[in-house]
């Protein structure tokens, strides 16, 4: 039952994009780009390329720290990333 859910999940939303928004919702700490790839088992490129997307969406902030890009939720990523753990949870 649970792989079917799992499905049925994937119809609605692409799996990746939609976990990498939860997985940034749920952080305890500092969340970087490479920690993203590393959670939802993705490449770092193919992360980035979506995590600039959510960026032009208003979704997320980069915040930059040295060299490194310190992802944050803005409030209409936060709800999203609510909402999507929230039908998660139903289906």
């Amino acid at each position: 039952m649970v792989n079917q859910n799992k499905e049925i999940f994937n119809v609605f939303f692409r799996e990746k994009p939609a976990m990498m928004l939860v997985e940034l919702k749920n952080a305890k700490g500092e969340v970087y780009a490479s920690s993203v790839a590393k959670q939802v088992d993705c490449t770092y490129s193919h992360v980035v390329k979506i995590l600039q997307e959510m960026q032009k969406a208003g979704l997320i902030n980069f915040e930059k720290q040295g060299r490194l890009k310190l992802l944050t939720l803005t409030k209409t990523g936060a709800d999203v990333a609510d909402k999507i753990d929230n039908i998660r949870a139903i289906l």
